[in-house]
């Protein structure tokens, strides 16, 4: 099977977005060439969601984030986080909305919770892709 390129795609690409990069690349790297990015420019990844990764044994500390622009011209998935967002067009054979909850601004456990959904939607996600469900 060639490798699948999904986008996750946030507001800043700061938090969950970054989660889901860090989640896909570590549970997908067979199958996925993964990348992530914004709408908006943001200056850094959010510590905490940096903390809770690595908790978890992924280190996404050295990402930065990335526009929608630097993301190749066609997806095979495009994912947006639920933040609202209206990407530019990103052609795509698949888009869906995952509809999290922005941690940002909260306490450690509000991200541990959305890190958490962030990885049951990548395993599914990456489960779905294996099966040719989408």
């Amino acid at each position: 099977m060639n490798k699948k390129i999904v986008a996750f795609v946030c507001t800043h690409n700061s938090c969950r977005s970054q989660m889901a990069e860090g989640w896909a690349k570590a549970l997908g790297e067979d199958i996925l060439e993964v990348y992530s990015g914004g709408t908006e420019e943001y200056p850094e990844v959010k510590p905490k969601a940096v903390e809770v990764m690595k908790e978890e044994g992924i280190d996404i500390s050295h990402n930065k984030p990335s526009l929608v622009g630097d993301i190749p011209v066609k997806v095979d998935y495009l994912i947006t986080m639920g933040c609202g967002v209206v990407c530019p067009f990103l052609p795509n054979q698949h888009e869906e909305d995952w509809g999290l909850d922005d941690p940002s601004g909260g306490p450690i456990e509000a991200f541990r919770i959305t890190r958490d959904l962030i990885k049951e939607k990548v395993v599914d996600l990456i489960e779905r892709i294996k099966s040719e469900e989408i």
